[in-house]
């Protein structure tokens, strides 16, 4: 085995990879339909395994090519994954089809973009609103989660319903998701200039 390979599977992305495995368990939970505060348990805890193996990989130095790629690839896999499993049941779960859209949309926009600049030698790496998307992603896909079950929908405090409180987070997420694209798309033009060229 090459050091390039054994130095690649270390503990943070040996987490990450079990985080693309406990999506698919995620998703099945999801579908079906019964079980939703395991599905949100799941959800919380496959979001923490991203902190962690994120933490590790600092920590102790171990920053490998493959996890710069994997890492990234499973948070969107896992969030938009989520929120396309919640929209044949959008009624309930308050995830409108325009959302799905504009999430997708400005994921494969803005890893379409870091590809190539990076590619050119450009840093692309993850902003301050890039990670706010994806904290603002997570927390919007848990009241989803949450709000599936009927107590939890059924709960209200001070006159303010937990559904209210969800769908302030889904509009909230996407706004700045737009947002977030509207920068990184800046960032890219600003690389691409012929100044920075």
């Amino acid at each position: 085995m090459s050091d390039t390979a054994e130095r690649s599977l270390n503990l943070p992305n040996a987490i990450t990879i079990s985080r693309l495995l406990l999506s698919f368990v995620l998703f099945a939970l999801i579908q079906m339909g019964n079980h939703w505060l395991w599905a949100t348990g799941l959800f919380v805890f496959a979001v923490a395994t991203d902190v962690l193996d994120g933490w590790i990989a600092r920590r102790y130095q171990l920053i490998t090519q493959l996890g710069r790629i994997l890492d990234p690839f499973v948070d969107k896999f896992i969030t938009s994954g989520t929120f396309l499993f919640l929209l044949p049941i959008s009624k309930q779960s308050g995830v409108d089809p325009w959302m799905v859209v504009i999430v997708m949309g400005r994921e494969m926009l803005v890893t379409s973009l870091r590809g190539f600049l990076e590619q050119r030698g450009a840093d692309f790496s993850a902003s301050a609103s890039g990670k706010l998307k994806m904290f603002l992603q997570c927390a919007a896909a848990t009241a989803a989660l949450l709000s599936m079950h009927p107590a939890v929908a059924s709960y209200s405090i001070g006159g303010i319903s937990f559904v209210a409180v969800r769908d302030v987070l889904l509009w909230t997420m996407v706004a700045v998701t737009v947002w977030s694209g509207y920068l990184y798309v800046q960032k890219a033009i600003v690389l691409l200039s012929p100044k920075s060229v």
